[in-house]
């Protein structure tokens, strides 16, 4: 995540939450690194597949009404929440720059080529800014 692009994405029907397809985001060329991801993600099942993939989980942890916050946990996802808005920043960069979240086409694939050359365009935009603002640390 040193220069922000990206390099893998997945795209399902809406009723298909986000955390059954993190496995497709997952190979063995990133195997070993940091998993980051709201609580949405956290299960002891995707606790336990990273930890058998030997990915380092940083998943947010959920508060329960009943188990309010430690300090610790408050620090911990505060932590987390500084390395996730690096992610959050992406889709900042599609609503107020690429015309938004919502996509014109009909249909699965024409989707997924809308959303790959949107994730093209970013990279794109990325490379420039990194080639810029140093121009030995990308090329």
């Amino acid at each position: 995540m040193e220069y922000s692009f990206i390099n893998r994405y997945q795209v399902t029907d809406a009723s298909v939450h986000d955390s059954q397809v993190l496995g497709a985001l997952l190979d063995q060329q990133t195997q070993g690194e940091e998993v980051w991801a709201d609580s949405a993600y956290g299960s002891e099942s995707i606790e336990w597949i990273l930890q058998i993939l030997q990915f380092l989980s940083h998943i947010h942890e959920r508060a329960y009404g009943n188990h309010p916050f430690t300090a610790k946990h408050k620090e911990d996802n505060r932590e987390r929440s500084q390395v996730r808005v690096k992610v959050e920043h992406v889709f900042r960069h599609w609503v107020n720059e690429m015309g938004g979240n919502l996509m014109g086409s009909i249909g699965k694939e024409s989707v997924k080529a809308t959303i790959g050359v949107k994730n093209l365009v970013y990279n794109f935009k990325r490379y420039g800014f990194w080639e810029n603002k140093n121009p030995k640390a990308v090329g």
